[in-house]
């Protein structure tokens, strides 16, 4: 019987938690560990078998792997600068267990880029080659709005050069840091620049005294979106669609709109080809029975406002606005495991301290 039992040996056990991820990769960590250490076949032996177990958790880890010291191998999870996805990295580092040789780390942490400079292409990404500047707006005073500047700049290769800018703030910064401190980032050549360029290393100790300044202006803010009015919004569109959008006006009026510099929204796709895009009466209960458990989970008393929603072109989105980008992740991604089996929806998370992407909301 043992012997059968060898030859038709059972699959895997499924991946359904952090915990089942950490007991497969205790199991397997001397094997990882020696390729690492050994400089073996990483590709094949270690990120092919890593990534499928991954995947079963959620999509949207990734990780770094190498030696940390002479004895430790170092797995870095990262989010790769996908704002929705850094709370499960996290989650999923804090659950893991202490193993002899293994260093695990959520995020990729600040390094000094004089010492480890980055190569992509033909191109470097060193303090040698970078410099910044910030521009202030007068109406937008706590915007972190920062110009990256190239030595080496090429509009033909704009892309690669973007990718390893970021690629660098990151490192430079700790991913954590390029992701929730920096507003937005502008790269261009330097004979292009409008101010005067400041050192590239100098970059973290400005954040660090805009953020200071930032979290004493706003600490502790909350609106009661109760009492509020709302208004309903009617358009046309090019293709002759109709767009119907319900917004509360007082929020978008807030003069504390930075308070809440995330902002979430989900999307539903819905069948409305019979309609005009509109959903249909079973649709549209559906839709308000997806946002009210949203709202009963992301309370304004807690940091979370509903803005309002946009329905056109056979797509519902539900607008947040939202003190933090962790908690909205993990309960969108709830409601989006609930229904994916029921109808199309998905979500995104993103940075916008003075809510322009809701100006096309407010009157001329």
């Amino acid at each position: 019987m043992s012997f059968l039992k060898s030859l038709f040996k059972s699959k895997e056990d499924p991946i359904n938690s952090y915990e089942d991820f950490w007991k497969w990769f205790t199991q397997n960590q001397q094997d990882f560990y020696n390729v690492i250490k050994d400089n073996g076949n990483v590709n094949k032996d270690f990120f092919e078998k890593l990534t499928p177990k991954l995947e079963e958790i959620k999509d949207g880890f990734w990780f770094l792997a190498g030696m940390f010291d002479d004895n430790t191998a170092e797995l870095i999870l990262t989010a790769d600068g996908v704002i929705k996805n850094i709370v499960f990295v996290e989650e999923l580092v804090a659950a893991a267990p202490k193993m002899k040789n293994w260093k695990i780390t959520a995020l990729k942490q600040p390094s000094d880029l004089g010492q480890f400079g980055i190569k992509m292409e033909d191109y470097e990404f060193n303090n040698e080659k970078m410099n910044f500047y910030a521009t202030e707006h007068q109406y937008m005073p706590d915007e972190i709005d920062i110009t990256i500047t190239h030595k080496d700049f090429n509009e033909e290769d704009r892309p690669v050069i973007t990718n390893g800018v970021y690629l660098a703030l990151d490192h430079s910064l700790g991913e954590l840091n390029s992701i929730t401190k920096i507003d937005n980032v502008t790269i261009i050549d330097p004979k292009d620049a409008e101010s005067d360029l400041v050192p590239l290393e100098k970059l973290k100790d400005f954040l660090i005294w805009r953020e200071k300044e930032f979290v004493e202006k706003y600490k502790g803010l909350r609106h009661n979106t109760d009492n509020d009015s709302y208004s309903s919004l009617e358009a046309t569109l090019k293709n002759g669609l109709p767009l119907i959008a319900v917004i509360n006006t007082d929020l978008l009026a807030w003069d504390s709109k930075a308070s809440h510099p995330w902002i979430a929204v989900m999307e539903i796709k819905y069948d409305g080809d019979n309609n005009n895009g509109m959903p249909d009466s079973d649709t549209y209960q559906l839709l308000n029975e997806i946002e009210d458990k949203i709202t009963a989970d992301l309370k304004d008393s807690d940091g979370f406002l509903n803005v309002g929603r946009q329905t056109a072109e056979s797509t519902r989105e539900v607008y947040f606005a939202c003190i933090d980008f962790r908690k909205p992740s993990k309960i969108l991604h709830k409601i989006k495991k609930e229904y994916e089996n029921v109808i199309d929806l998905d979500f995104d998370i993103y940075k916008d301290k003075y809510w322009q992407s809701f100006n096309r909301f407010m009157p001329n």
